[in-house]
């Protein structure tokens, strides 16, 4: 990693994520609520989570999905590919970043129920992820490369690309 990327994992005080990066959840908020019956967990859930995160060159976010909206802020570094697929298979790419003139946005939803990739499109980007209501890893799947192509075989690409 340079120099910029150890430096933001220090201070910021980044751990690896199973999907890929690097994070540190930086808020939980203290009021709950009996989350929808859609939830994998029947007791109070947290209104909403914050989290740092950050993907480097050559690391990737696989795809994963959630049951929750995900709010994608963009801080610093590079712009991010957000890759994602509906659960009907409709393939979608954003840019998360700052230079409006290419086309990248500064933030970005992620819907509920939709499978997405992330992966940095120069040497790092560090980012911020907002989940309400707030993230579990209950909720958290992350199939493998196998189910990803039964499921999507048609973008078997971006699936061969972004999956482990």
């Amino acid at each position: 990693m340079n120099k910029t990327v150890n430096a933001l994992v220090e201070q910021l005080q980044l751990l690896p994520h199973p999907e890929g990066g690097f994070y540190r959840e930086t808020y939980r908020s203290s009021i709950s609520r009996v989350p929808h019956a859609e939830f994998s967990i029947a007791e109070k859930r947290n209104t909403s989570t914050a989290i740092y995160f950050l993907l480097t060159k050559g690391n990737f976010s696989a795809f994963h999905r959630i049951k929750q909206d995900e709010l994608w802020h963009h801080y610093l570094g590079d712009a991010i590919a957000i890759h994602t697929i509906s659960p009907e298979g409709v393939y979608a790419k954003l840019l998360l970043g700052k230079d409006l003139n290419r086309n990248e946005f500064p933030q970005h939803i992620v819907k509920g129920g939709f499978w997405f990739a992330s992966e940095t499109i120069g040497e790092f980007a560090l980012a911020g992820c907002t989940v309400a209501p707030g993230f579990d890893f209950a909720d958290f799947d992350l199939p493998s490369r196998s189910k990803m192509l039964d499921l999507f075989p048609e973008h078997s690409e971006v699936i061969s690309r972004l999956t482990r």
